[in-house]
């Protein structure tokens, strides 16, 4: 729980950060340590509050660390990729479809707490039971339709010896269940919380469900790919996972239950349309994949220079639904003042937040013996790639959740998923757009 100096002791973590960076680029330490109280003291004043600027930012810098250690990871298992052609294809997209789920689910939550029709109970009839079961349906069926579109994509962009759609289904769907169980009980934990102590989930949920996205989905994939090794028990069992994540969809689309059924006809067409965006993501990755592999500490950068604009842009647009909901603001094609001071929000905290993704990943690369293009280089292509990927997420967030709302559907369903999907797409574009603008690629 937020206490009353939390503010101050992130502003005094922000400046050691800033200036322990500057120092290492040779550039001044005062410039940067007044440049860092201005950001800082922006951003709590436009969060509207110290309270929420701390849950904001405490999330944010939980969600960069964690996807860290998912970089790590990816960076480590770079064999696995090269013995699994298309593997790597699916990555982004398996990542992506965690924290769509998930923070959608939280959305809806923090929407039914805000007004007031939120009630803590996980029986079957009720709000937040349906939501549940929908959560669960979706994650195996969407992970059969994750596989499928990852192999047909690979296929038409001529990725060689991509392996058979029925591994890439046992995978997608063993690991997505393995990582989906702990971010639903987080996402269950987090809106105990918000009950109990008062926290704004809109401020929290996207961040920390992309975080355990993030660092849960790549281990469990590579857990999963161990099946592989014993070929007549992954065959059948990803026959079977399929005829299971087909029937959960079927169950779930026909059910009685309504909040249960408009969630997952509301949910499957656009996490299909948000998958098949961020497996162009994974495809633009696999075919740098040389360049990772000869310097891993990007592929370190990777999952959380992307996580990054995802889980900005998904605030911005988990605070926009709720407002929407509460006839605070109106879908109007040229933005609201309020809707600005949102947005610019969010820019604000965009700029610590991708200079710990950069200091942060070269440090893990170094710690793990990872090549890597240099710490100053990390952080140029980190800063300006990520203005350009935040930037972009902006600008989807409002359309999407505005235009969610204008056709009539719920935005809390729509909003999330079409930002992280377009973001992991345009970021990984812009990541490797920016290396090769600085020649480090």
């Amino acid at each position: 729980m937020a206490t009353s100096t939390d503010p101050d002791r992130l502003l005094v973590a922000g400046a050691k950060l800033l200036i322990g960076s500057a120092r290492l680029l040779r550039r001044p330490a005062g410039l940067a340590l007044a440049w860092a109280r201005r950001t800082l003291a922006r951003a709590r004043g436009l969060l509207g509050g110290a309270d929420t600027a701390s849950q904001s930012l405490i999330a944010l810098a939980l969600n960069s660390t964690t996807s860290l250690v998912a970089g790590a990871v990816l960076g480590s298992i770079t064999g696995t990729f090269e013995a699994l052609p298309g593997l790597l294809v699916m990555v982004p997209a398996a990542i992506g479809l965690r924290g769509n789920i998930f923070s959608a689910f939280g959305n809806r939550i923090s929407t039914a707490i805000h007004t007031g029709t939120f009630e803590l109970s996980a029986k079957r009839e009720s709000m937040l039971g349906q939501n549940i079961a929908a959560s669960l349906c979706l994650t195996l069926s969407m992970s059969v339709a994750l596989a499928v579109l990852a192999k047909a994509i690979a296929v038409f962009l001529g990725i060689p010896g991509t392996v058979s759609v029925v591994t890439l289904c046992m995978i997608s769907v063993v690991g997505g269940a393995l990582a989906s169980l702990p971010v639903l009980f987080a996402a269950l934990l987090l809106a105990a919380g918000s009950v109990r102590y008062g926290w704004d989930l809109d401020n929290v949920n996207a961040p920390l469900t992309s975080t355990l996205g993030d660092v849960l989905t790549i281990p469990a994939l590579w857990i999963a790919s161990l099946l592989l090794t014993i070929p007549v028990v992954s065959a059948v069992t990803g026959v079977a996972l399929i005829a299971v994540s087909v029937a959960a969809l079927a169950a779930g689309w026909q059910s009685r239950l309504g909040v249960l059924r408009r969630v997952v006809r509301e949910s499957t067409p656009i996490l299909i349309a948000a998958a098949a965006l961020s497996t162009l993501a994974g495809v633009t990755i696999e075919h740098r994949l040389d360049t990772f592999a000869r310097l891993p500490a990007l592929l370190v950068l990777a999952p959380a220079f992307v996580s990054s604009a995802g889980a900005l842009g998904g605030i911005l647009s988990a605070r926009l639904g709720s407002k929407f909901h509460l006839g605070m603001v109106s879908a109007r094609p040229v933005p609201e003042p309020d809707v600005v001071r949102d947005a610019a929000l969010v820019m604000v905290l965009g700029a610590p937040v991708y200079l710990l993704n950069a200091v942060g990943a070269h440090l893990v690369g170094r710690l793990l013996g990872q090549a890597s293009p240099g710490l100053g280089a990390m952080v140029a292509a980190s800063m300006i790639g990520g203005f350009f990927a935040v930037l972009f997420a902006l600008v989807v967030a409002y359309y999407a959740t505005t235009a969610s709302v204008a056709v009539g559907v719920d935005p809390d369903t729509y909003g999330i998923p079409i930002v992280t999907s377009a973001v992991d797409f345009t970021g990984a574009v812009a990541l490797i757009g920016t290396l090769a603008g600085l020649r480090i690629v």
